[in-house]
């Protein structure tokens, strides 16, 4: 098994198409069938099935892309940290809940290695996107709160840092002027949460209270909206207290939340991987702007 061989694989499986993946890889296509053949066969598998419409990948095709992503993506790592090529392309790939923080540590990692030519990808997304970014190589890393350890696709949480709940209001809400909020002076007001879909349990939340702990319950998909609802209808949603007047404005608001507990957020990747320079200073720049030494 070679390098070219996971390539030729994986740009395959890409364009689903053998004749397509061909020119984009600037050889003949029974060139191109005979490599996957062999490396098919390398590998003990059928990779990809093939009909009359063109080619379909197996699932033990999708389980061995996984892999070939992963070991490409750790051989394109090993090239960045010890060559001395100058004009590598920077990139980098991070899937992240609804924080301002992910947002500002990806500004300072962009500024750091600003280039004529980078690549960096930030998606802010739902618990089982980023779980599944990170397991699917589509990420390098995720961040996110987990309101339970999990083990799944050889992931591993570590912790950034623990905070202790707030809530984020509009600088106008009835209980603003208060040092601290209890949680029954809340019930009054719509609690703006992220939906989640079709994994929308407590779980798989972004939010450390559940919704059943609220008569009132409002799900949003994107960070604007909640805070729109929570300045148009005094809503609240429960989060870190880490916010940035900078890219929220000066109309929302943190507050403590009066309950004893704290939230464990951090970053998920895979087992045993290298991470990336670029990985490595995005996860330096999120320590940076929550003050944790």
């Amino acid at each position: 098994m070679t390098l070219q061989q996971l390539k030729y694989f994986v740009t395959v499986a890409e364009c689903k198409n053998i004749t397509s993946a061909a020119e984009k890889l600037f050889i003949s296509q029974p060139s191109l069938s005979a490599a996957i053949h062999n490396f098919e066969k390398e590998m003990g598998v059928t990779a990809f099935a093939r009909t009359n419409k063109g080619i379909k990948i197996t699932r033990e095709g999708e389980e061995l892309l996984s892999y070939a992503r992963n070991l490409l993506e750790q051989a394109d790592i090993m090239k960045d940290r010890f060559c001395k090529d100058t004009n590598r392309k920077p990139k980098l790939s991070v899937s992240c809940q609804h924080y301002s923080f992910a947002v500002n540590a990806f500004v300072d990692v962009v500024n750091k290695y600003d280039a004529n030519e980078y690549n960096f990808i930030l998606r802010e997304t739902q618990t089982g996107e980023i779980i599944d970014d990170v397991a699917n190589n589509n990420s390098e890393i995720g961040v996110l709160f987990l309101s339970r350890l999990f083990k799944k696709n050889d992931l591993v949480f570590e912790e950034i840092f623990e905070a202790s709940p707030h809530i984020f209001i509009s600088k106008n809400h009835p209980l603003a002027s208060k040092d601290a909020v209890e949680l029954d002076e809340l019930k009054p007001y719509p609690y703006l949460v992220y939906e989640q879909g079709e994994r929308n349990s407590f779980y798989f939340s972004e939010e450390f209270l559940s919704v059943l702990d609220m008569p009132k319950n409002i799900q949003v998909r994107d960070r604007a909206t909640l805070f729109n609802l929570a300045i148009g209808l005094n809503g609240f949603t429960v989060s870190s207290g880490v916010i940035d007047k900078e890219l929220n404005g000066e109309d929302i608001i943190a507050k403590p939340l009066n309950i004893d507990a704290n939230m464990r957020i951090g970053l998920i990747k895979k087992k045993n991987i290298m991470l990336s320079r670029y990985a490595l200073a995005y996860i330096e720049a999120i320590k940076k702007c929550v003050a944790i030494d």
